[in-house]
């Protein structure tokens, strides 16, 4: 077992750690692990050992022998298990255990990045509003065009962040998007209808942060971190800004859906949200620039404002 495996066992055991995870879920985790079957990484692998008991923690941690693996690692699983909301007990027991088995009870570092996660997968799941934005009875269709295109690069700009904890930012500003238009077509949307319908369409709150953290891995950002030969910059970049063309198609296909009063079926969603991923991934190439000038200003401050807020200054 190499680095990356060790690494991404570790994720997808904490991706599991509750025990919890609906069938769609394990689906849209599979579909990813599928698509990098015959990368370097060989996630599918990684998913099945995980499945079928094949791999243990104490397996998978004795191979990370460099401080900085280890650190990342506990973090990612930190990350991996606040991506849906506030952490269960079984979730709390596994990282206990992580961190012992790492030897990382009395880490400094890590316990600061901890509370950073916790801190924005915390305000998170706090209960929506808006209330600084009425309802009108005209929509403007060109002000939710500018809304979806901030959020997205927003999110691109997460994404491009080494610090673990900025993707767990990322479903909440997906959440307060799809709750901003919502309220502009005139319904009050809740965290759970909202939850429910990026589910609905393949946006998975582990499954996303997982392949989040494949992409970084593939595309070689995490290559100076953990010790091997990064891949260029610009592959990079252009492969883990993915999340711009997620929250941007998210955003047309909640558009289209609460202004037509939600009348699209499950099937529907999913295949208009497919139609409307290609063209935003071109997109994203368009706006690359934008979303490395984001990231630049980025901090873990700003960060969990944002979260915190009502999103007005997106």
């Amino acid at each position: 077992m190499n680095t990356d495996r060790a690494i991404l066992s570790i994720a997808m055991l904490a991706a599991f750690a509750d025990g919890n995870k609906d069938d769609n879920e394990r689906e849209h985790v599979k579909q990813f692990a599928q698509q990098l079957g015959a990368s370097s990484v060989e996630l599918m692998g990684v998913y099945q050992d995980v499945l079928l008991g094949q791999v243990t923690l104490a397996h998978a941690v004795a191979v990370l022998t460099d401080e900085g693996q280890r650190r990342y690692a506990y973090e990612l699983a930190v990350c991996v298990c606040d991506s849906d909301g506030v952490r269960c007990e079984t979730e709390d027991a596994f990282l206990k255990d992580l961190r012992a088995c790492l030897g990382l009870d009395n880490d400094k570092a890590v316990a600061a990045a901890e509370e950073q996660a916790d801190a924005i997968a915390l305000a998170g799941v706090a209960p929506l509003s808006l209330a600084n934005e009425a309802t009108n009875n005209t929509v403007d269709d060109a002000a939710l065009n500018k809304t979806i295109l901030n959020y997205a690069i927003l999110n691109g700009a997460l994404e491009l962040l080494p610090q673990s904890w900025a993707s767990v930012a990322i479903i909440p500003m997906q959440i307060k998007m799809v709750y901003r238009i919502g309220k502009a077509h005139g319904h009050e949307l809740d965290q759970g209808h909202i939850r429910e319908f990026l589910a609905t369409v393949g946006v998975g709150m582990t499954s996303q942060y997982l392949e989040q953290f494949g992409r970084k891995l593939v595309g070689g950002l995490l290559g100076g971190f953990l010790g091997k030969t990064g891949k260029k910059a610009g592959r990079a970049a252009a492969s883990v800004a993915f999340s711009f063309a997620t929250t941007y198609a998210l955003g047309q296909l909640a558009k289209r859906y609460y202004a037509g009063g939600r009348q699209m079926n499950t099937a529907l969603l999913k295949q208009t949200f497919g139609e409307l991923l290609e063209p935003a991934k071109k997109l994203q190439t368009q706006y690359l620039p934008d979303i490395q000038e984001k990231a630049r200003n980025l901090d873990a401050s700003s960060v969990l404002s944002m979260v915190r807020g009502n999103g007005a200054s997106i």
